[in-house]
């Protein structure tokens, strides 16, 4: 009997006896970026620690600890040796507004914005087809992106944008700290490999002062870095209806004082339509080094080898008929682009004290794109380098919080563009685009210079005030190296210094009740071609579009299971750059008019269930516009009181999310499109179309370092014929029909798996 209660006394005492001294980092899940103040609390003992600025902890556990944090999932870790450990945190859906925004400006939470913000965290990137970037916009009340291909594609926020002929214009777009919009206001960021992304910050409307407030708003992408010292691997791969072949592999390695995150991906499909093959590889790599407290560095690198068809636009007959078919003579010439793309960026972060901080980024980047196209071949070469400096500090006005930041931007690019005649019809069928005599040769130096200031200040808890000021000037130097006729586009040009000012406010009126508001002004510079007359001078009356936003809002939570946001607005816009086409490959453009931009967004979030790790969620948002020019007189045409051309008058969303740290999850999304204008005369419209979307998969541990993730996905599950964008004013040529439309894809399906091994 002695002996038994020996027993049972030395094993009572057996956990005290078991200690383990651990050190580890808390990183939120879809970032990777270090989170302050996490709860760590022993389960036994009860003992608690909470992790500093840099997310590190240190305890001394009986076996197992429990990690916890308002917006982020528990996660309990049994332990059983001393030594190091990363845990990451998953973030529920329903606490965006404990996101932290804006953290290359001013960082603030989500809920203190004074604009109207969307953010798109890295598993509601890859809630779809990841090869795809306009499902993931176009869920975002406001925003619209068309896509006739993979690699021709339009994004407009809130009608900005909507009426460029080719590709993104109005609206700036950052990859990290580096620009992605040129030196001719336009932007590409489909090209980018989605799984390079952290996640995406959409500011809506010209109020984004620190980032060049684009007349449409600001688009953020977040590069994904490694900041812990643990060793990762992931291998995805992805096959689907028409080709698709999705191969990516990341590798990511830490160090006490550095980390690498390497990431190599192939994405390919043989397309739709005759003519649309895809194929892009893509290598990105970030990297941090801290040298010691107070200095840090961070490398950013992405080099993007694209080849693509170019199938064109089709009539209403073809469009209605033949949708497989490329145009004839896109057809015929077998257009497409072979792209070279590459951008290089290092950032310093110097920590004078812990109120006042200073990054410098400086950035190169290369463009190199060779475009058969029917009516003649192109070649591009573009080479931009440029620095962006800004300070961040912290301060008291009459005792109360400031923030503030005051920097600069200098971005200079240099474009070499060349075209020569596409010799196709003087060969046999089949041969494809053949290169003849030099048609133009245009050299361009471009370059601007950004200074913006903003702060945030605090005069109560419940009140926040943001002011911002930005100034901006555009330089074009052009140089006609191929005179013909007496025509020479040469010379030196700019446009006058631009002020865009910013007021907003933000009023917490309860916990769960916010309202916000702004105005704020904006700009977006004509490009090269179009301050270009059609003998290829420079026009010396063209002007940069200038418009003022004025918006208010709401952010709610009405009770745990329902949130939204709802905002209403108008952005009049002045001196409207209007493209007034001549012949079929040849246009200039105007400042022909006003429009005013009045709509209403709106955003319901409802959970159904909530049970940890477990949640089930029902949202729906709806756009509704209102766009009109005010005044647009063309030549003999009156286009006054018409709807904005290559716009809907209205965009709802509908789904339903099912989502589980591990074990099965799902979504399905409904998107509702209204017809609309192609051109400005309003006489042609396309249909209006609903598209139903839908994704399931199984994820979870094979062991604590082996996660898997099975998924299964289909797209257009009605089978809705539907065009996926519009050649915005297309005109026919030599009797033929203008070709308005872009055929989108029809049903079609996906599925592929996952895998995370983490050493």
């Amino acid at each position: 009997m002695k002996r038994i209660l020996l027993l049972l006394a030395f094993t009572s005492t057996f956990p005290v006896c078991s200690q383990f001294n651990i050190t580890g980092i808390v990183l939120d899940d879809s970032t990777n970026i270090p989170l302050e103040n996490i709860r760590i609390l022993d389960k036994n003992s009860k003992k608690e620690v909470f992790t500093d600025a840099k997310g590190m902890f240190t305890i001394t556990t009986l076996g197992i600890i429990e990690v916890s944090m308002e917006g982020y999932f528990n996660e309990l870790i049994q332990i059983a040796k001393s030594g190091q450990i990363t845990v990451t945190l998953v973030q529920k859906i329903t606490d965006l507004e404990e996101v932290i925004i804006n953290d290359i400006a001013i960082p603030i939470q989500y809920k203190n914005a004074t604009e109207a913000v969307s953010v798109i965290s890295s598993p509601e990137i890859n809630r779809g087809n990841p090869i795809e970037l306009n499902p993931i916009l176009n869920r975002i009340p406001g925003v619209f992106m068309q896509n006739a291909t993979l690699n021709t594609n339009r994004i407009s926020i809130r009608g900005i944008g909507a009426r460029n002929l080719f590709g993104t214009a109005n609206i700036r777009a950052y990859f990290g700290d580096i620009p992605l919009t040129d030196g001719n206001g336009e932007s590409s960021i489909e090209d980018l490999e989605l799984g390079a992304l952290s996640n995406i910050e959409v500011h809506k409307g010209p109020s984004s002062s620190s980032y060049g407030v684009g007349l449409g708003g600001t688009i953020l992408l977040k590069p994904q870095y490694h900041v812990d010292n643990s060793t990762k691997s992931y291998l995805s791969s992805t096959f689907g209806s028409y080709g698709l072949r999705r191969i990516l592999a990341k590798a990511l390695v830490g160090g006490e004082n550095s980390n690498l995150n390497i990431l190599y991906s192939n994405n390919h499909t043989n397309g739709y339509r005759d003519n649309n093959e895809y194929d892009r590889n893509t290598v990105t790599l970030t990297s941090n080094l801290n040298l010691e407290k107070k200095n840090s560095f961070s490398i950013l690198a992405s080099y993007v080898d694209l080849e693509a068809g170019i199938p064109s636009s089709l009539n209403r007959e073809d469009f209605d008929n033949n949708p497989k078919e490329a145009a004839f003579t896109w057809g015929q010439s077998k257009a497409f682009e072979d792209v070279n793309y590459g951008i290089l960026g290092i950032t310093w972060e110097h920590i004078y004290t812990p109120k006042l901080t200073h990054i410098t980024s400086t950035f190169i980047s290369f463009r190199k794109n060779d475009e058969p196209r029917p009516f003649n071949i192109l070649e591009e070469n573009t080479e931009a380098i440029g620095i962006r400096t800004r300070v961040l500090g912290n301060s008291k006005l009459l005792q109360k919080e400031l923030n503030w930041t005051l920097g600069g931007e200098l971005f200079f690019d240099t474009y070499n563009g060349k075209t020569f005649q596409n010799l196709y019809e003087d060969f046999p069928i089949g041969t494809g685009s053949v290169r003849g005599d030099l048609l133009s040769d245009l050299f361009e130096k471009r370059y601007y210079y950004n200074l913006f200031a903003e702060t945030n200040f605090i005069p109560h808890k419940a009140v926040k005030f943001n002011l911002g000021i930005h100034l901006n000037q555009t330089f074009f130097d052009i140089k006609d190296r191929f005179l013909s006729d007496g025509e020479n586009s040469s010379g030196n040009f700019e446009f006058d210094p631009i002020f865009s000012p910013k007021f907003g406010i933000n009023l917490e009126l309860n916990p769960n009740f916010i309202l916000f508001g702004n105005i704020a002004h904006g700009f977006s510079t004509p490009t090269t071609a179009e301050t270009l007359l059609p003998n290829g001078t420079f026009n010396p009356d063209i002007k940069p579009e200038v418009g003022w936003n004025y918006e208010m809002g709401t952010r709610y939570k009405l009770s745990q299971k329902l949130r939204g946001t709802l905002s209403v607005y108008t952005l009049k816009v002045s001196d409207l750059l209007v493209s007034r086409r001549t012949t079929e490959d040849n246009f200039f453009a105007i400042n022909a008019g006003k429009t005013t931009h009045n709509g209403f967004e709106a955003e319901i979030y409802y959970t159904i269930l909530k049970k940890t790790p477990y949640q089930l969620e029902l949202w729906m948002n709806a756009s509704i516009y209102d766009y009109k020019f005010d005044e647009f007189v063309d030549l003999d045409d009156d286009f006054s009181g018409n709807d904005l051309t290559g716009v809907p008058t209205e965009v709802m969303n509908l789904g339903i999310d099912f989502t589980s740290v591990k074990g099965f999850y799902g979504n399905l999304s409904l998107q509702r499109v209204l017809k609309i204008p192609a051109n400005d005369a309003n006489s042609v419209f396309s249909d209006s179309y609903d598209l139903l979307h839908g994704k399931i998969g199984y994820t979870n541990n094979l062991s604590r370092q082996l996660i898997f993730d099975i998924f299964f996905g289909t797209n257009n599950i009605l089978d809705t014929k539907y065009a996926s964008q519009l050649q915005i004013n297309a005109r026919g040529f030599g009797g033929n029909a203008p070709r308005y439309f872009y055929p989108g894809l029809p049903f079609n399906m996906y599925g592929g798996i996952n895998i995370n091994y983490r050493l």
